[in-house]
């Protein structure tokens, strides 16, 4: 009976359970763990931006070495480690409500990020096809995105009549369990990793390292994409580590308890994921997702909906207009995630090199918020939280012409 099990755990649908389960725990986790931040651990805003710059700067230095591990050794043994790292990280930083505790928790979170990046992207695509895998990447955000939908409620509950801090917990335990879930049903049937006979791993990874390089600048395509990466995370790590303080502070919601904080704040968030998984059950009914061409004019449009909502929010004082540009800019990135992984797919030129390509574009992100983190943090700390939104949106600016470049490329 177990075995029968086994085999109809084909790869597809393990992918698919496996985004469900992710998101359900990162957002099991996520809905309180901003809150805890502020109100337990009670870091300013300069520490919070701190704690996200301290998660890229280890993203930076660790992409690209697990992306070359993942290509060369086994991309299901790095989902493995990089899920069972992200559970241990979650696990210290829910039990010891320290900013150090915090800041080590960032270096595991990081480095188990970094296992998962790219080389789960490039493990469904050679198991299933590169194809299908377009397929695959809308409809896992899709079952993530319904996930996150579940998760939030239940994170709700626990955090607001138990403590602020369990769902964290739980959160980190239950991704270590997804770890040995994925060890016994996630296979490696069609992966074939590089062979360099008489050769050192180091040489192998030198290699590999300069036919990306001689490609990424042979290709208009992949320096335009990584640039646009660039930009995101120039703009994101400001965003995302002070909209919570920017809206207890414009809607003096401040004085609620923390009980009632959790409730507010996984009530928007819940919105957010239904609003994202409407969206994605547009895309993944529709053939937008197949065609290059589409996916450039939605991520374009997508960008313009980001940079002008992220300005509303900056500068609204009301409750509607803030909830309504959240919302806006929440459910525009969800639908955007697989749109981006179906681009760099489709013109990543060989599959030994997949996930190496996926974490140079995390890489690439993270150095853009390592850079902007930082800066958005000291705007928000010596002016205002609302003047920092609004550098954050500025720096997302220049990626309208760039996806300009690209549907212009396209048309010849």
């Amino acid at each position: 009976m177990k075995l029968t099990f086994i085999q109809k755990m084909d790869s597809y649908r393990v992918y698919i359970y496996t985004r469900f389960w992710s998101q359900f725990f990162f957002t099991f986790i996520f809905t309180v763990n901003l809150l805890y931040h502020v109100k337990v651990v009670g870091l300013d805003p300069l520490q919070l931006v701190l704690v996200g710059t301290v998660l890229e700067a280890v993203v930076f230095f660790f992409e690209i070495p697990t992306g070359f591990m993942a290509d060369l050794k086994s991309r299901r043994l790095s989902v493995i480690i990089g899920y069972f790292l992200i559970g241990a990280g979650f696990l210290i930083e829910g039990s010891f409500p320290y900013f150090a505790a915090v800041l080590l928790s960032q270096v595991l979170w990081g480095i188990g990020y970094t296992f998962t990046s790219g080389a789960h992207q490039a493990w469904i695509a050679d198991e299933i096809g590169e194809d299908r895998a377009s397929e695959a990447f809308v409809n896992g955000a899709k079952a993530g995105t319904l996930g996150q939908v579940i998760a939030i409620p239940l994170s709700m509950l626990i955090g607001y009549f138990f403590m602020i801090n369990l769902p964290i917990i739980i959160g980190g335990l239950s991704m270590v369990g997804l770890a040995v879930f994925l060890l016994f049903f996630m296979k490696e049937e069609n992966f074939k990793p590089v062979q360099h006979e008489n050769t050192s791993t180091w040489k192998t990874l030198k290699s590999n390292m300069n036919e990306m390089v001689h490609y990424t600048k042979a290709s208009y395509l992949m320096r335009i994409l990584l640039l646009i990466a660039l930009f995101f995370g120039l703009y994101s790590e400001g965003f995302d580590r002070l909209w919570i303080s920017h809206f207890l502070e414009e809607t003096r919601l401040a004085y609620m308890t923390e009980g009632n904080l959790v409730v507010l704040i996984g009530s928007i968030n819940f919105v957010v994921m239904l609003l994202s998984f409407v969206g994605l059950h547009f895309i993944s009914r529709s053939s937008l997702h197949h065609q290059l061409n589409t996916i450039y004019a939605s991520l374009l449009i997508g960008c313009v909906l980001i940079i002008t909502s992220l300005t509303g929010f900056a500068l609204s004082t009301g409750i509607i207009g803030l909830l309504c540009f959240y919302l806006i800019i929440q459910g525009t990135r969800s639908v955007m995630a697989p749109l981006e992984d179906t681009w760099l797919n489709k013109i990543i030129p060989d599959s030994s090199t997949r996930a190496t390509f996926f974490s140079v574009k995390g890489q690439v992100d993270a150095i853009g918020q390592i850079s902007g983190g930082p800066a958005i943090g000291l705007i928000a700390a010596n002016f205002s939280i609302k003047i920092a939104m609004i550098a954050s949106a500025i720096l997302l600016t220049p990626v309208i012409y760039l996806y300009q470049l690209v549907i212009k490329k396209s048309r010849g």
